[in-house]
């Protein structure tokens, strides 16, 4: 049999990378052959994504694959909640809003007098986080509606798929993340979206991860390599792509797929939706296979990279290998800093933001790079095993091991930090877990693969990462009794940055 040649196009929120993938019949080669920022910018005030950048990186990347031989199929995932629209001619209507934009300000309380937190939840499974779509919808139905001329919403990802092969379909895995969409039933949440002022005839068909969208466009098809190429949608949100790579050979394990965001959960056969789980904040994603992932988003690595950001502007540009470094030397346990508190969510002078909390809880203030960056990882870890217990409280099945994937698994300080809050092993990679989840499902569409198991054996067989095991357990068990205590108290309080 000859290699297939598949290519993900993994879109995140602070770069993209266009990734070929060759498999033999056995085993998979992944090489990443563009790599391209991505930042929004502002426009007509608000923070947008570069929609026409991001395309004309992609057509690069993939002219760079092309060149090397014939592909098979592509597919794109991206993050998450952020939507753009298409006109009658199928063309974008305006570049995307981000959901780090400021527009979602007082939505979720909006919503919360006008229906209720029980019912947010209980109609959608989806954790309820003021940057979610279904708050995006509500901030922009308040201030006159959609863009004139909109014909379709298509989420992120689906906007990409669209450009490459026309297709107007959206993808279950993205569209479970819009807390607009009920996952236990398959459907939008049409009935709650009328009430909260929110058209819906604009909602997209939902298709399943796998599907065959048709082959590529015509101007994709002039390019080297690609007559003939087909467009499958993968699981479409990064994570549901991650968490199909995720060598799992334990029930009971869970996993983190850590980025700019931390997606923190266990994989699942049916959707929780209780009281329980609503007080827990967790959220039900759709998954490969009809999968469903219970997890909690955590703010992630967003809150270094932003670190990162301003001390460059302030003339100081290390790369995160050095920030680590800096931590690894700080003093542990100095101070505790919630990284999911509102205060972090939006960009700017993140550090001065880490002593302002710091400073206004009464705690040591973070002097130097390494102890603010210290802090930060800290403050993940602590987090994690918040999302863990929460988990294991809702569902009644213990976490014996964490898988982390993805770029943030070779934070090696982290993972050591999250195996020590946690107490639990950790067992790191693949890093490049998003890619490989997203060529692995296109290989089930081309018939070369039988099944999510498949799939799996497949990322086994690459090799398995290291395995991180929990020490020092008493300090880091008093360390997040301590942490408990200050997120009920700065719950129960005044802003501490206002």
């Amino acid at each position: 049999m000859s290699a297939r040649r598949c290519v993900a196009i993994d879109l995140g929120a602070e770069s993209g990378r266009i990734v070929v993938g060759a498999f033999d019949g056995d085993t998979l080669q992944t090489e990443i052959v563009h790599r391209f920022p991505n930042q929004p910018r502002v426009v007509d005030g608000h923070l947008r994504w570069d929609v026409a950048a991001l395309w004309r990186e992609i057509v690069e990347g993939l002219r760079r694959v092309g060149a090397a031989g014939r592909v098979d199929s592509v597919g794109v995932d991206t993050w998450g909640i952020d939507f753009g629209y298409l006109d009658a001619q199928g063309e974008l209507v305006a570049d995307p809003v981000s959901h780090r934009d400021a527009r979602t300000e007082g939505m979720l309380a909006e919503a919360v007098r006008v229906v209720g937190r029980e019912r947010l939840y209980r109609e959608t499974g989806c954790q309820l986080m003021e940057i979610n779509s279904v708050f995006q919808l509500m901030a922009e139905a308040r201030a006159g509606g959609p863009p004139p001329g909109a014909r379709r919403l298509l989420m992120m990802p689906d906007l990409f798929h669209h450009l490459l092969s026309g297709s107007s379909v959206a993808e279950f895995t993205a569209v479970s993340t819009t807390g607009a969409y009920d996952v236990a039933n398959r459907a939008w949440a049409t009935k709650l979206l009328d009430d909260l002022g929110v058209r819906t005839d604009l909602l997209p068909e939902v298709v399943d991860a796998g599907t065959d969208l048709g082959p590529v466009v015509a101007e994709v098809a002039a390019l080297p390599g690609f007559a003939g190429t087909r467009v499958v949608t993968p699981g479409s949100h990064d994570t549901a792509s991650a968490v199909a790579a995720v060598p799992f050979d334990d029930p009971y394990a869970g996993y983190i797929s850590s980025g700019t965001w931390s997606l923190v959960g266990v994989e699942l056969a049916h959707p929780v939706v209780t009281e329980e789980s609503r007080r827990a904040n967790l959220t039900n994603e759709g998954g490969v296979a009809g999968t469903v992932r219970l997890l909690r988003n955590v703010m992630g690595l967003w809150v270094l990279q932003e670190c990162r950001r301003q001390w460059a502007r302030e003339g100081h540009d290390m790369q995160y290998a050095d920030l680590v470094a800096l931590a690894a030397q700080a003093p542990a346990r100095r101070s505790v800093v919630d990284v999911d508190h509102p205060s972090f969510v939006r960009p700017g002078d993140m550090p001065g933001r880490v002593r302002d909390y710091c400073r206004a809880t009464g705690q040591p203030v973070p002097a130097t790079v390494g102890e603010v960056a210290r802090c930060v990882l800290e403050g993940l870890a602590l987090r994690y095993r918040t999302a863990f217990e929460s988990i294991v409280e809702v569902t009644g099945r213990p976490t014996t091991l964490v898988h982390i994937v993805g770029g943030g698994s070779r934070n090696e300080l982290l993972n050591q930090l999250t195996a020590d809050v946690t107490g639990l092993p950790v067992r790191t990679g693949p890093v490049e877990a998003t890619s490989m989840g997203n060529l692995l499902v296109q290989l089930v569409a081309l018939g070369e693969l039988s099944g999510l198991d498949d799939v799996r054996g497949v990322v086994r067989r690459g090799g398995s990462g290291r395995l991180v095991e929990p020490r020092d357990p008493g300090p880091w068990a008093e360390h997040y009794a301590r942490f408990r205590d200050h997120v009920a108290a700065v719950a129960s309080g005044p802003d501490p940055v206002d």
